[in-house]
Parts: structure tokens; C-alpha cells; sequence
């Protein structure tokens, strides 16, 4: 076998490219997609570095039916449209593989898996071997000595022994197998009930799918009865998951050659699609990157599987940088080694370092490793606490502290993570008060792109093209999971070490994009870095709860639920699960005739709460509904999950404050979730109650008043705005008097709140439709309102056109402060993803100003509270709020200083004003 044939699965490339980069949404200028073209080429490439051919084919379905479809009318009959966006990405992926020299093979009315089948038959013949690349399991059906079946996208390589450990039998097998499993994609019925270790148990015993069946009067229980039922199918079942290996074809493996690229064809192919680096690549070397700068192809468990990503053109990151895969990689389990890698932290100019954990809670969980990095391609892992049956000596978790502890202390000895403030935590757990820490990899990501994922495995692929190894492939997943401390050392210490070689190499990527450009510099180290540390504390901080106060009010929330759910009967005129959205429309629709205001992706009427506040207007029941699914809310997340929250060591609830997941740059409170307590409920104010001072202290709310109309004031320079602010004016009663043309004291109520709808309307970009919805007007009325703002208010109307202009042409906005807010679906060819971004356009820099001030004054009140050596301290940070525990003898400091320290942080073209209560719970203090 001298020679070698490629077949790459092409519509298994395409689904797989498409759905591993469908969140970048990468587009061309034109705004067409092109993820799944990108991405395909750069499997492609890589497929011939790791697997050098002497010939190869790239096969995809025809369109149309398949002699499949005449066997069975119902194959396949349930796979859902091709999405658009992947639809359309076809026929220029169909000519970027022709013009790279590919042969592209199609045959009408036969799948692409019987001409793969029919050429690796062909191959073995002409003595050739054979490798699939697919992701499909149904073509390890083809596997002999002389095939190899490959997955590029999980590193897979499945020979004949390889499919036996993976499916239970043999390659020869795979058919029976499937058979009696069933195809669920392809629709292709099984025997019911009948899974992969009931179907691998009966082969093992009967030897074969004929012996199965010819036995089949001897299985007992409700499989032996599903399998005597599907007797008569079963044979046109092994019929359809059988793959073809003799179809007629006009090509032959031999005529299959790669052949040379269409410099010119390419050309105009990257310049439409905006590949630039590809291009830039073709003009000067005629080589497309990712062939030269491929990484390593053996397959062992701590390899990287280069894999360039693909960039829009609104894209700020490169699209990929020099990854260092070469590895020297040290388990550490003595003192001196420890001491050796400690004096190499010493000198470093910065050290990566990681800690891997007994779980995931940062206030609960231990530390089982560190892992050092100071140069790429070289780290260490510290196994401190494994604990299974032949664990190898450890230092141990206090003796090594001990060690590393006056480096890891010392804030003159910089340090870098990913996501440090877990570590911080961890660390913080074991006494370790941690220091020095000046640059975050989660956070330079973030601050680039924030529309993007920043978790490691994302990272190293989008940033360096590289496939790192994830925390499931060494613990595993489900039920199946380990504790990260039985995983073994060697093991552990690949992916650790790994861990911190990688985050090194991702901020040498990143940082000089940030320190760079001046903007991004000051939201990175003025904003995003200090609050970090800010964020932290408040964590660390927690708050006290009122256990006993919410144990009673879940009882009183569980009788209104009750008393809700009896009213609900009597107008319904019959018992129904209020849980259930098919009983709720059975009863909404057919029975009391309600109108079907929209439908779910399934067709069946919507009632999620959209709809139920809709028709609450007109009808008792789904007012019902309304309360008692927001009273449930309440109960199931606050009231009855709260007081198990608190932790046993401080008394305190403690949340996780998430740093990079609004892509405005707000924060996100979890586990629990304190910042979506509603406020106009007298209930959810009851919760807030909960949230109480020790004794001698008092909780104290400051919130900064009106704050995104005064920064859209402040963007739009709108003078009317800006005079109404400088005046101190109710805005919402100067809006009113402006569009209804009324003096101030003559505005009415009812008109200061439609003004108010209006202003927060507006600034979220909200359309006459969404506005008249809001209000509960007609649409032509809605209209003339805006109309009426903006003539009142030009430079509103002149700031949110050029706002939309800018951000079509850079594809991102700005904040004040310039933090920047990509836009990947602004120049989408979709309609209503098109209008979701440039409305995200018009609000994206208010809010995400807003969230920079309440960084800034975090960042600046503790700041402040550590100088004046105060024992007051920030509980909570939500929305425009910060929350304050105050000893009784700070609250008139605090209170006084509050206002002028958050009101002084940014210089607006309108003061910002704070508003300041106390009291002995939160719903008091606010």
C-alpha cells in the first residue's frame, strides 16, 4: 500500500465548519456569510499536513433524491431546512475547493457516502490505503487494515481495532449495529427502545443481525417483544444504513489528483469573501498560511491541532498568532524542584500561573495543583493534593504554600491568569493573600472583543489556532465525571501545565493589541483590571440575609400561589397544570377563543409571558398566569434557594460577579442572581427586605439618577437635553412638555409616563411598533410621538443617525471612555438581524458608559475606603447601584462623601447626580 487516497465527507466539513463558528457570524463587506467557507479551507489544509496524498477527492451530496428516497419515502424526511446563512455558502465553498486544485466529486442520485464507499473499495483494489475524514459514524462501516477513518475536528483515528473500543463491535459489524439502533438523523426507525449497549450485548452473543433475529423468540421483556415487532422492517432498515461500494462512477481513484491552485480564480474568491490574510498569503508566497504554519501531527493527548481561524473584517484580532508547540512541560514533586521553578518566577519580567481545584464554588473549593509558566512552550504543574490508589508523593498543599507563598504575596512580582479572580479566591482559602496581579488573558479578550467567547478553549483556537485540551477530556463528563484530584498526576500535569503555557502565549498575542491603541489601554488597565481586584473583595465580602424572614415568605408566596391557582380553575372552568404551555393553549385557544398572537418555532401558540402580557389586557386568566408564574419565580429563586445559599464559614450569601459576559460591559451577578430582584413588585421588595445590617451597621444604596439619558445627552449634545439637565429638571416631565407641547406644570401623569416610555424607548433604539406596544397606542400615534422628540430634540435624531452610519462603516461603536462594541450583524443581509444590531448600536454606548462610570466608581470608593482606613464595604454592585455596609459610626462620612466621589469619576456635559439612602435592610436603604 504505497499510495494514499483522501476522501473528505464534504457536507460533514460544511455542517461542522458552520456550527463551530455560526457565533463568530463571520461575514464578507457585503455582508455575506462566510464561516463555513473559512472554515472548511482551513480544514482542508490541514487535512494534507497531517495526512500527505498522493490523491484526494472532496465528495458532497447532489441535490435531489437518492435511490434511498424509492426504498423508503420517509428518509431523512425529518431533518430540518439547511439554515440560510449555510445554504448560501455552497456554491462559493464549491469554488474556492475547485480553484484550490481539489477535485470535487458529485454523482445525481447518490449519497456521498457510497461514492466514498465505492472509491475506498476501488482504492483497496488498485492496492492503495485509504483515509475518511468525516465526523459521520455510519462510514466506519469501511474501515479495514487498509482504511482509516479520521475526525480532524476531534483528533479522532478510528482503525479496526480502534471502532471495536469506540462502538462495542467490529467494523464489520457497524451496519448490524446501526440497524438495530437506528438512525435518528436520517430517520431511519431501529428496534424501539433498543440502544447502543442492548445492540453491542445481543451481537456479542449471536455473532451477527441474522442470528439476532433468527433468535429473536428467544429474548424475554419488552426489548425481545419491540425486536419479534420489527422483525419485517429490520431488513430494509440494514438496507438504507448500508453504504454503497459499487455505484457507477465516471472518476477512478487514480484520476483524482490534487491539482494547481487558480491563483486568479483565488484571487477574486478572498478579495469577495474578505479573507485577507489568505490573500495576503496567496499574493506573496502563492501558499496559503495555514499549509506552513501547521502544527504537530502526532496524536498524543497533549497536542495541538492547528487550526487557523477565520476572521469578518470587522474582526480587531489577527487571525492568528506564531503558536510555540514545541513542549517542555515538568511535574514537580519535590522541594527542590519547587525551589528551582521559584527562583525562575523570581526573574521572571511575568509568570503565568493557574490553579486547578477540588470544584468550582471560589469560596468552598481547595486547591489540588498550580501550574507555572515564565517562557512559551515550558511550564510545570504542581500536584499538591491527588488522592486515588497509587497517587504518587506529593509536597502537599501547606508546605508548598509556604514555599511560594512570599512570591505569590509580593505585588512587585507581576503575575498573569485566566480569569485570576478564581485563583484569587482558591488561593484566598488557604490564607494566601495574592498580589501582583497585572494582566488577565479572560480580560484582554474581552476589552478586543467582546462578542466574543473567552474561555480558553476558545482563546487558543481563535487566537493562536490551537486545540488545546479541555477540562472534559481529562475528567470527563456527566455522570462519568471525576474530581479533578483523581485524575492522574501525568495527566493532570499535561493539561495544566498546558494551561498556563497557553494563557503566556494568548497574552503575548493580545496585549500589544491593547497597549496599542490608547483607548483600549485605558479600559484595560483604568477599568477592567482594578475592578477586577474591586470585584474580588465584594465577593469575598458577602451579604447577610435574613433566613428567618424569607423562610415565612415563602410560605406566604406558596398560599398565593395556591389561591392563584384556585381562581384560575374557576375562570378556566376546570383544573389545569398552570405549569403547562399545552394545557395553558388547549384552554387559551380552543376553549375561551383568545387570539394566537404568535406561535413557537414548532407552530403551536406561543404563551410565554409576551404573549400573556398582551392578552392580560383583555382577559383575567392570563392575568392569573402572569402572577402566579412571577410569584413562582420568586419563590423558586429567591425565597426558597437563598437561605440554602448561605455559606456555612461566613453566614453570608456570597454571588459571582461575571466580568466578561455583557458584551456592553456591564457585570452579571450568579449563583445567586442578586441583580434581577424586582423593585416594582411588593413582593420582590419584601426580598430585598431580607438583605439586612448587623448589628451596628446599616446597609446604605447609591445609585447613580438618570444615568443613561444623561449620557445620551451628553453623546447627542442635544441642547434642549442638556438645558433640562443643567436645570435639574424632572426629565421625563420636560420630555412631556416638549412633545405634547405643554408648559411644565401642566403636564399631566398619564403624559410623564408615555414621556418616559418614550426617552427609555429611544435610547434602546425601540421602533414606533415596539414604542406603541409599550404604551398600548396605535402605531401612527406612537409615531407622531417620535416624530414630535425629535423635533424637539434634533440632536438626538442626529446623533442615532451617525451613530448607524459609523457603526455600518467600522462595525462597532464606542463608549465615552472608548471602550469598543462590535457589531458583527450590522451589515447583515437579514432583515431583522440587520435592525437588532443597529438599534444594539443606538443603546450599546449608553449602556455601556454606564457600566464604565459604575466601574470607575467602585474603582474609586475603594480606593477611597481603604486610605481613610474604613471599615464600611461594598456588598453589591446592581445595575447603577452600589450597596454598602456601613458601621453606624461612618454613615454621615459616607454619605456625604458618596455623591461627590461617584459624581466625580467622568467630566459629562451634565452633572451626574447620586442618590443616596439608608436604612436597616436594602428595600429601606434604596
Amino acid at each position: 500500500m504505497s499510495k494514499t487516497l483522501v476522501l473528505v465527507d464534504g457536507s460533514s466539513y460544511l455542517y461542522r465548519a458552520y456550527h463551530a463558528l455560526e457565533r463568530a457570524n463571520l461575514r464578507s463587506a457585503s455582508g455575506e456569510p462566510t464561516g463555513a467557507v473559512y472554515g472548511v479551507i482551513n480544514m482542508l489544509a490541514k487535512l494534507l499536513v497531517d495526512f500527505p496524498a498522493d490523491y484526494c477527492a472532496c465528495v458532497f451530496d447532489a441535490k435531489g433524491k437518492t435511490f434511498r428516497d424509492e426504498w423508503y419515502p420517509e428518509y431523512k424526511a425529518t431533518r430540518a431546512a439547511m439554515p440560510e446563512d449555510l445554504a448560501s455558502q455552497i456554491e462559493p465553498l464549491h469554488e474556492c475547493i475547485r480553484a484550490l486544485g481539489w477535485p470535487l466529486v458529485m454523482v445525481d442520485g447518490v449519497e456521498a457516502d457510497d461514492v466514498i464507499g465505492t472509491l475506498v473499495r476501488q482504492a483497496e483494489a488498485a492496492g492503495m490505503r485509504s483515509i475518511i475524514s468525516t465526523g459521520d459514524k455510519d462510514l466506519t462501516q469501511l474501515v479495514t487494515p487498509h482504511v482509516l477513518w479520521v475526525n480532524t475536528m476531534s483528533n479522532e483515528r478510528l482503525d479496526a481495532d480502534g471502532v471495536k473500543a469506540k462502538f462495542g463491535v467490529p467494523p464489520e459489524r457497524i451496519v448490524d449495529y446501526l440497524t438495530l439502533i437506528g438512525d435518528s438523523i436520517d430517520n431511519v426507525p431501529g428496534v424501539d427502545k433498543v440502544g447502543p449497549k442492548t445492540a453491542c450485548k445481543w451481537l456479542q452473543q449471536y455473532g451477527s443481525l441474522d442470528e439476532v433475529m433468527a433468535h429473536a423468540a428467544d429474548i424475554g421483556g419488552a426489548v425481545g417483544e419491540n425486536l419479534r415487532r420489527a422483525l419485517d422492517w429490520l431488513p430494509t432498515g440494514r438496507k438504507l444504513v448500508t453504504v454503497k461500494v459499487d455505484v457507477p462512477l465516471e472518476c477512478k481513484p487514480e484520476d483524482l489528483k490534487l491539482g494547481k491552485r487558480d491563483t486568479g480564480k483565488l484571487t477574486d474568491l478572498y478579495t469577495r469573501l474578505g479573507f485577507k490574510t489568505m490573500l495576503r498569503d496567496l499574493q506573496n508566497t502563492g501558499k496559503a498560511r495555514d499549509d506552513r504554519e501547521a502544527g504537530p501531527t502526532d496524536a498524543g493527548p497533549s497536542t495541538f491541532r492547528a487550526y487557523a481561524p477565520p476572521q469578518a473584517r470587522i474582526d480587531p484580532l489577527p487571525e492568528a498568532a506564531v503558536f510555540v508547540s514545541t513542549r517542555e512541560y515538568e511535574t514537580v514533586s519535590d522541594e527542590p524542584a519547587l525551589k528551582r521553578w521559584l527562583a525562575a518566577v523570581e526573574k521572571a519580567p511575568i509568570t503565568s500561573f493557574d490553579t486547578e481545584t477540588s470544584g468550582v464554588d471560589p469560596l468552598t473549593a481547595k486547591l489540588v495543583g498550580v501550574s507555572l509558566s515564565v517562557q512559551p512552550g515550558h511550564a510545570a504543574y504542581v500536584p499538591l493534593a491527588h488522592n486515588y490508589a497509587g497517587a504518587p508523593d506529593q509536597i502537599g498543599v501547606e508546605r508548598a504554600l509556604t514555599i511560594l507563598k512570599p512570591w505569590l504575596e509580593n505585588p512587585h512580582k507581576p503575575k498573569l491568569g485566566q480569569n485570576v479572580k478564581f485563583d484569587q479566591h482558591i488561593l484566598a482559602n488557604h490564607g494566601i493573600a495574592l498580589a501582583g496581579v497585572t494582566q488577565d488573558t479572560l480580560l484582554e479578550s474581552y476589552v478586543l472583543e467582546s462578542h466574543q467567547r473567552h474561555d480558553m478553549d476558545a482563546l487558543a483556537m481563535r487566537v493562536l489556532g490551537a486545540k488545546v485540551t479541555s477540562y472534559d477530556e481529562v475528567t470527563g463528563t456527566g455522570a462519568k465525571r471525576i474530581p479533578f484530584e483523581q485524575v492522574d498526576v501525568a495527566r493532570a500535569g499535561e493539561y495544566a501545565a498546558e494551561d498556563a503555557d497557553v494563557t503566556l502565549q494568548i497574552h503575548a498575542a493580545l496585549h500589544p493589541r491593547i497597549s496599542g491603541d490608547d483607548k483600549l489601554r485605558y479600559i484595560y488597565e483604568s477599568i477592567e483590571i482594578p475592578v477586577r481586584e474591586v470585584l474580588y473583595r465584594v465577593e469575598r465580602n458577602g451579604v447577610l440575609i435574613d433566613a428567618d424572614q424569607l423562610s415565612a415568605q415563602t410560605h406566604e408566596l406558596g398560599q398565593k400561589m395556591l389561591d392563584l391557582e384556585a381562581r384560575a380553575y374557576t375562570e378556566a372552568g376546570q383544573p389545569f397544570n398552570l405549569n403547562s404551555p399545552k394545557q395553558i393553549a388547549e384552554i387559551f385557544f380552543e376553549r375561551k377563543g383568545m387570539p394566537v398572537v404568535k406561535k413557537t418555532p414548532s407552530g403551536a401558540p406561543s404563551t410565554d409571558e409576551e404573549v400573556l402580557a398582551r392578552l392580560a389586557l383583555d382577559h383575567p386568566l392570563a392575568k392569573m398566569l402572569l402572577d402566579y408564574r412571577e410569584i413562582s419565580k420568586l419563590k423558586s429563586t429567591y425565597t426558597d434557594k437563598l437561605p440554602r445559599m448561605v455559606n456555612a464559614a461566613t453566614g453570608r450569601v456570597h454571588t459571582t460577579y461575571g466580568q466578561t459576559t455583557a458584551v456592553t460591559g456591564r457585570l452579571a451577578s450568579n449563583d445567586p442572581n442578586l441583580q434581577n430582584i424586582p423593585v416594582r413588585s411588593a413582593e420582590g421588595r419584601r426580598i430585598r427586605e431580607a438583605f439586612i445590617a448587623p448589628k451596628g451597621a446599616v446597609i446604605l444604596s447609591a445609585d447613580y439618577s438618570q444615568v443613561e439619558l444623561r449620557i445620551m445627552a451628553h453623546l447627542s449634545g442635544d441642547q434642549n437635553l442638556l438645558s433640562a439637565f443643567a436645570a435639574g429638571e424632572d426629565i421625563h416631565r420636560a420630555t412631556a412638555a416638549e412633545v405634547f407641547g405643554r408648559k411644565l406644570t401642566e403636564v399631566s401623569p398619564e403624559e410623564r409616563r408615555y414621556a418616559k416610555t418614550i426617552n427609555f424607548g429611544l435610547i434602546y433604539g425601540m421602533s414606533a411598533f415596539g414604542l406603541a406596544q409599550q404604551m398600548g397606542v396605535e402605531r401612527a400615534t406612537a409615531q407622531s410621538y417620535i416624530q414630535s422628540y425629535f423635533l424637539r430634540y434634533p440632536g438626538v435624531k442626529r446623533y442615532m443617525d451617525e451613530t448607524r452610519a459609523q457603526a455600518k462603516e467600522t462595525g462597532f461603536v464606542e463608549t465615552v471612555f472608548g471602550r469598543r462594541l462590535w457589531l458583527p450583524e450590522i451589515r447583515s443581509a437579514h432583515a431583522g438581524r440587520r435592525g437588532n444590531a443597529e438599534r444594539a448600536a443606538i443603546n450599546a454606548p449608553m449602556q455601556g458608559t454606564a457600566a464604565d462610570l459604575i466601574k470607575l466608581a467602585m474603582i474609586a470608593t475603594q480606593k477611597w475606603l481603604d486610605s481613610e482606613r474604613l471599615a464600611s464595604k461594598i456588598i453589591m454592585q446592581v445595575h447603577d447601584e452600589l450597596v454598602f455596609e456601613v458601621p453606624e459610626a461612618e454613615k454621615e462620612k459616607i454619605t456625604k462623601q458618596l455623591p461627590e466621589l461617584m459624581g466625580g469619576v467622568a467630566s459629562l456635559k451634565v452633572p451626574l447626580l447620586v442618590d443616596v439612602g439608608v436604612g436597616p435592610n436594602w428595600e429601606k436603604a434604596h
